[in-house]
This record gives structure tokens, C-alpha cells and sequence, in this order.
């Protein structure tokens, strides 16, 4: 009895646990009083994502750009409603939907915004470390 109860304790602990993602508190891109634009520095290391959010109206028109010395820094913007965690390696993840061409590895954006709400807009580097610029307009 008391090897049974030794083995059930053992595969317990054998048995791996799931962790629940951890979310993300995306930074915020905020315009000066009285400007439609802002602007951002920051870098990325290999594998590591920044998340920044702003919040637009449905019919607007945003316009994104990045810019780094290695031309290795890009972005992605999702629609209001996504969400990003990290997970138990580290890994940044998304869930929701992507503006259509903002979806890939994009350096320059424009584009009427679908709907009212925070948009997300992640930035990494293609290669390596990447040190960058992110400049956000809406009119």
C-alpha cells in the first residue's frame, strides 16, 4: 500500500502542467494636444516582439512607418479585439485578426481603419537585434 501511494505521488508530479498565458500590457502611442501623429523608439532583440496600442474611430485613416538603421525592423496591426500573451517559453502570441496589408513584415502602412477600439500594433526585427522608429498618424 504504501508503494502504490509512492508511485501515484510520483506520476503526479510526472504529469506536466499547463500554465495559462501570460497577457501583455501593450504600450501606448500617445499624440501631443492639438497632433494626429506620434512617434516611438525602441529595439527589439532577436525573437522578442514590442506591443503597442491605439485607439481609432471605424473609417479613419492610419498611416504606420518604421524605420532602423539595419532596415531589419518591421510591424504587424491587428484589429481592435486582439489580444497578446506571452507563453511559457517567452514566445509572444496573438490572437485576432490582422489589417490587411499590415499582415507580414511590413516597414510602411496606410490604410482606413475597419472599426472603433484599440489597435495593437507589434514590432520586431527580420534579422538579429533591431533598434527602431515607429511613427503612427491618424486623419
Amino acid at each position: 500500500m504504501k508503494h502504490a501511494l509512492m508511485l501515484i505521488a510520483l506520476l503526479l508530479l510526472a504529469v506536466p502542467t499547463f500554465a495559462e498565458p501570460k497577457p501583455l500590457v501593450p504600450k501606448p502611442i500617445q499624440f501631443a494636444v492639438g497632433k494626429s501623429s506620434g512617434k516611438v523608439a525602441g529595439g527589439v532583440i532577436r525573437g522578442d516582439r514590442d506591443i503597442y496600442s491605439l485607439d481609432a474611430r471605424a473609417g479613419q485613416k492610419m498611416t504606420v512607418t518604421i524605420s532602423s538603421v539595419e532596415n531589419n525592423a518591421v510591424f504587424q496591426v491587428y484589429a481592435p479585439g486582439a489580444k497578446a500573451t506571452r507563453n511559457d517559453d517567452g514566445v509572444v502570441e496573438f490572437t485576432g485578426k490582422t489589417l490587411p496589408g499590415a499582415d507580414g513584415d511590413t516597414m510602411n502602412w496606410s490604410g482606413r481603419l475597419p472599426a472603433n477600439g484599440a489597435y495593437l500594433i507589434e514590432v520586431g526585427g527580420t534579422r538579429g537585434n533591431a533598434t527602431y522608429e515607429l511613427t503612427v498618424s491618424i486623419e
